[in-house]
């Protein structure tokens, strides 16, 4: 059974009509009340997301916060399906990549409400093509597009590598595990790494695209073809996360990403594999990108960029100040001022191509000026792939395959890696 069919029988319930859904109960003076769902929990992110709830509320609508903990989003699609399942969705919920098409097939999300905004702000020609067909289902937009994340991002702190002796960032694997025995050997933790099932896939997907390129990358983990998961190339790229793993930090088994990030950034680690939204907790920090802390691709990925788009879909609602409200927060999401603001916070890049082409005039700083280069080159190369490890190149169902594979391989020191490439492709088989 594929996952559109597993998702719409679970919320089958939630299905049978909008008077399932209740009605919204307005605060005095409300224009409309919008409930939303959300994971933007770290100290970075939370300043990020408020900026568009003070943005919403100053234009007299109710933002209700829906926010759960939980950086891979997981424990939120939990709460949203029960939620949908007892007829009772939020107004907006954030939402990412292929399940945006599966909610969409049972119904729930609506396929109207966001139609005069996107024709009114022209969000055809304001967004890439990719950006675009990823919110829309048959054709209308059901969701919008928040902002752009690349994956493949090393973080290093320079002044750790100073202390290790160590020059400059490593461009190839090799240069990697050189300065990662170096940092050792200075004392320093080599790679800030929480143990979490999603930070593991993170580090095994750009090591991927490091070993296997952007055609590997794309048959093996966006394809899903047997051959490439199978294949030569997989099996070396396992074979080089098991080396990556054994400079992970010792300690960081099930932490968060933000508390393995605080290490790079207080000088007790020298790197970090991670999202550019660990740039927020470096910019909470107040530290300046290019002087406290370099963001270079993961090495051997300087020509791909492995994307995330955070994107927020709107729920089928009875209640007009509800649909006003999500209105309300879709056009100001798109606005150049929002899209500023929150990307500066959270660590991002813009999805509007005007704002992409000239980073500069906006304030943008020298990491964000870089991901904006090279996703609109990588956009036109084909190096621009969706994030199997963030949500954007394939199921729940199958990335859960994925992450159980990799995890289990990372803690298993006998593990063989044409063994696990072999579990890896039964896996995905038997999740599709």
């Amino acid at each position: 059974m594929n996952s559109t069919f597993r998702l719409a029988a679970a919320v089958s319930i939630a299905s049978l009509g909008a008077s399932l859904f209740p009605l919204t109960t307005l605060a005095a003076d409300s224009k409309g009340s919008v409930e939303v769902v959300h994971w933007w929990t770290s100290g970075g992110e939370k300043a990020a997301v408020d900026v568009l709830k003070a943005q919403v509320e100053k234009d007299g609508f109710t933002w209700k916060d829906g926010a759960v903990a939980g950086g891979g989003g997981a424990t939120a699609m939990t709460v949203l399906k029960s939620r949908a399942v007892a007829g009772n969705p939020p107004g907006v919920a954030q939402i990412k990549g292929p399940d945006i098409q599966d909610w969409a097939a049972t119904g729930l999300l609506d396929p109207d409400v966001l139609k005069d905004v996107a024709k009114e702000e022209k969000w055809d020609t304001l967004l890439d093509k990719k950006v675009a067909d990823t919110v829309k289902y048959d054709g209308d937009y059901v969701a919008v597009p928040v902002n752009i994340h690349r994956i493949n991002w090393l973080w290093i702190n320079p002044e750790v590598f100073k202390k290790a002796g160590i020059d400059k960032a490593p461009t190839t694997l090799d240069e990697f595990y050189v300065a990662a025995d170096k940092l050792k050997a200075a004392g320093f933790i080599p790679l800030a790494h929480g143990g979490q099932p999603w930070q593991d896939s993170t580090v095994f997907e750009s090591v991927v695209l490091a070993v296997m390129g952007v055609d590997g990358y794309k048959k093996a983990l966006v394809d899903l073809d047997n051959s490439a998961l199978t294949g030569p190339q997989m099996i070396k790229a396992l074979t080089e996360l098991k080396k990556v793993a054994t400079y992970m930090d010792p300690d960081g088994k099930g932490q968060d990403w933000n508390l393995e990030a605080a290490k790079v950034i207080n000088g007790k680690a020298g790197m970090q594999i991670m999202g550019d939204w660990a740039k927020s907790e470096w910019t909470l920090a107040k530290k300046t990108a290019g002087k406290d802390y370099q963001c270079v691709p993961f090495p051997g990925t300087d020509k791909a960029f492995l994307y995330n788009i955070d994107s927020l879909v709107v729920f089928k609602q009875n209640d007009e100040g509800t649909a006003a409200g999500q209105q309300a927060i879709a056009r100001k999401v798109l606005g150049q001022d929002f899209q500023k603001v929150f990307s500066i916070n959270k660590g991002s890049i813009p999805v509007r191509n005007d704002m992409l082409a000239d980073m500069d005039k906006y304030g943008f700083d020298a990491c964000a000026q870089t991901s904006a280069r090279d996703f609109l080159a990588d956009a036109k190369s084909g190096g621009l792939q969706p994030s199997m490890a963030h949500n954007m190149a394939t199921t729940l169902a199958v990335q859960g395959a994925f992450f159980d594979v990799v995890t289990n391989y990372i803690n298993d020191p006998q593990a063989d890696p044409a063994d696990a490439a072999k579990k890896l492709a039964a896996a995905i088989k038997a999740a599709q």
